[in-house]
């Protein structure tokens, strides 16, 4: 499985991006696709994940209300769109698949876990005026 994202950007604050995260090689069906992201000098974090079975969705408190998770199960693709964004959300944003799930996803992302199947490359997100 190869993990492509992209959208990455600098954008003002307040302003939107969105990001993809194209998936070949298997499947998809049974994979849950989030998104983590690492600020410079900052653990990494996990943001937020879907199930591309069912379309669930997760969400971490810092992004509840202004971040939305999609997919397109035809295209392969998970997509992040970020509203509202702030300073803080500076940081290089990676998506990751794992064909344990979303449950595993929901269970381990926001508790320092890190060990999943695949990761992406990243893409750098800055927000500044």
């Amino acid at each position: 499985v190869q993990l492509q994202a992209s959208g990455g950007g600098l954008v003002q604050p307040g302003g939107s991006l969105r990001l993809s995260c194209a998936v070949s090689g298997s499947n998809l069906d049974y994979y849950a696709i989030a998104w983590f992201r690492q600020a410079p000098g900052k653990e990494r974090e996990g943001v937020s994940c879907i199930s591309m079975r069912d379309g669930k969705t997760f969400y971490a408190d810092s992004v509840k209300g202004r971040f939305t998770i999609s997919r397109d199960n035809a295209k392969d693709t998970a997509y992040l769109q970020m509203n509202s964004l702030k300073p803080e959300d500076t940081a290089v944003y990676y998506c990751v698949a794992d064909l344990r799930g979303y449950g595993y996803f929901t269970a381990t992302m926001t508790r320092g876990v890190f060990e999943y199947d695949h990761w992406g490359q990243g893409t750098l997100v800055t927000v500044s005026s």
